[in-house]
Parts: structure tokens; C-alpha cells; sequence
């Protein structure tokens, strides 16, 4: 099994699983779409992912409300209602019969093109939307053994070229960084931002714990994501200073704690950051805290 955040337990039941692209339905051998799509083509589109607990969708309402900002700002016009597409959504949870453990991936593009373009005024079909819907428990081997990080020399983005906020399907930044910490004998990438401070990593969300407080970055370069969010208003809720700042990789190096956040994996401890050893039990003190309080909030969202 490959080692990371995504780590899943392997289930047959993936094999038949069903589809649905524009609204028909495909079994995943068949699932195909277009040469000439504006995703495969040139990167042109949007995307979410979540999870699905005791038949419900978790956190489903700001999934869809960062879906709707993404593909507005990329100038993507939706010909359908949020209300409409979670009714795909069920539709292709109830046709596989999945009920838990369930990692469902949202996929938006400009459409189909009339020939290989940038160009959006070449799109001559409305968007396509492919949703995916899977079988999928994380390994409890990454929560008890925790994930390696390097920091990789590709940069997070500025806002003012590519919002990293924007979840798009152009992703070859991100896996460069991977390919460097895959290369580093790490397990993931550890990212700065474009001022050398640290920033997220290459598909999840950095936090650290220094003594009893919790340090994650502004947020200005990173994702925003949904478990980020959750995990800094549980903080707040219970007490625990949380830090969003500037700090750079000498305070990393030094941190008591660190973990990583992600809407598949939740809470994963980080044990070493370029080959330094962070903290001493796995998960720390604080992660095990954090980590008890989101399952609770997840299982409060599935109720």
C-alpha cells in the first residue's frame, strides 16, 4: 500500500462501482469522456471532495459553497441549482448502495471543445459533470504510524496569478512538489510560500503545536480547506490557542507536534520533517485531542 494521507483500506466492492457523467450513469470501466474535454485539454475546471458518514453528506452545504466560488471565478456559468446536483449526488450514492466510508469526488469543466484551445469561446457544450463515488476507509496504519514531510523548492503560488484557494484541475504544481518528496524518500510535500514562510502541503493543510498553543499559516497561500476551517473553530470552541501567522521552518524544526488536515484522512500526525524527528508519541497529545474532537463534530454532522 502506498504510504500517505490517502492511504484507504483496498475494497472489492470498487470494482462495480457506477458513475455518473452529465447525468447517465457508467460503470467505472466504461466511464469515459471526451479527447477534446476543456479538463483533459488544458486544465479548465473545478472540483470538491468529501466524505459520506452514516448516509450523509459531511460538511456538504461549504463544499458546495467553495465549488460555486471556484468555478465563478473561472467564469464557469452552472446550468443547474446546488439543490439539483445533491440529488445526483444521492442518486449515485443510492445506485451503488452506499451508505458510510464513502469518499465522493465532484469533477467540473467548461465542456467540450471544437478543436484544442485555451480558448473558452471554443467550448460548443455546456460544463461536463463527472462525480465519482467510491468505497473508501482511511488505514488506521497512517493515524498510528504518521506521514513524512519535505520541503520541496516549488513555491506556493501568489494570489495574483493563481489563487491557491481555487481548486482546479491543474494540479502539476502540487505533484512536482510531490515527485520531490517521493524522491527525498518522504512521504509528502511540506510548501513555502512565495516570502519563505510555511504555507500548506502539496494536498492537505500544515499545523504544528508549539507548547499548548496550535500555529497553522495566514492562510493566504494555501487551500482553503474545509477540515482547516473546522479544525480552527474547534480551537476556539475548547479553549486552545490557535496561531494563524507567519513562521518559517525554524520554528518547524522545533515544534512539539505537527499534523496535517484533509477532508479523506482528517487529522494525520507528521513524525519527521526533512529527516528531523517531530515530537516523541504518535499521534501527540494535542493531534489525539484535536483529532477525538473533529471525529465528534463529523458524527454529529452524520446524525
Amino acid at each position: 500500500m502506498i504510504h500517505g494521507t490517502h492511504n484507504a483500506i483496498e475494497d472489492e466492492r470498487n470494482k462495480d462501482v457506477l458513475i455518473s457523467i452529465n447525468g447517465e450513469l457508467f460503470h467505472r470501466s466504461e466511464a469515459k469522456i471526451s479527447v477534446f474535454d476543456s479538463g483533459y485539454l488544458v486544465g479548465d475546471g473545478v472540483w470538491e471532495a468529501f466524505r459520506v458518514h452514516n448516509g450523509q453528506m459531511v460538511f456538504i452545504d461549504e463544499h458546495l459553497n467553495r465549488l460555486w466560488q471556484s468555478a465563478k471565478v473561472i467564469g464557469i456559468n452552472l446550468p443547474f441549482s446546488k439543490a439539483e446536483l445533491v440529488e445526483q449526488i444521492q442518486r449515485i450514492l443510492d445506485v451503488n448502495n452506499m451508505k458510510d466510508y464513502i469518499h465522493v469526488r465532484v469533477m467540473l469543466t467548461r465542456g467540450i471543445k471544437k478543436t484544442p484551445s485555451q480558448d473558452p469561446r471554443l467550448t460548443i457544450s455546456g460544463p461536463n459533470v463527472v462525480i465519482i463515488a467510491e468505497h473508501k476507509q482511511a488505514s488506521s496504519d497512517t493515524k498510528n504510524t504518521g506521514v513524512s514531510l519535505f520541503t520541496s523548492t516549488f513555491r506556493r503560488g501568489s494570489p495574483d496569478y493563481l489563487d491557491p484557494r481555487l481548486n482546479c484541475h491543474s494540479k502539476l504544481h502540487e505533484v512536482q512538489a510531490l515527485m520531490q518528496a517521493l524522491e527525498a524518500g518522504a512521504d509528502e510535500a511540506l510548501m513555502l510560500d512565495p516570502h519563505g514562510f510555511v504555507a500548506t502541503c502539496n494536498a492537505t493543510n500544515f499545523f504544528m503545536v508549539k507548547g499548548d498553543e496550535i500555529w497553522t499559516s495566514t492562510g493566504a497561500y494555501c487551500m482553503n480547506g474545509i477540515t482547516r476551517a473546522k479544525v480552527i473553530e474547534l480551537c476556539a470552541r475548547n479553549g486552545i490557542v490557535c496561531h494563524q501567522k507567519n513562521f518559517s521552518l525554524f520554528d518547524v524544526y522545533g515544534a512539539d507536534e505537527a499534523f496535517v488536515t484533509g477532508s479523506f484522512g482528517g487529522l494525520t500526525p507528521v513524525t519527521k520533517i526533512d529527516g528531523k524527528l517531530i515530537g516523541t508519541d504518535i499521534p501527540g497529545k494535542m493531534t489525539a485531542k484535536l483529532s477525538a474532537l473533529y471525529q465528534e463534530l463529523v458524527v454529529q454532522q452524520s446524525n
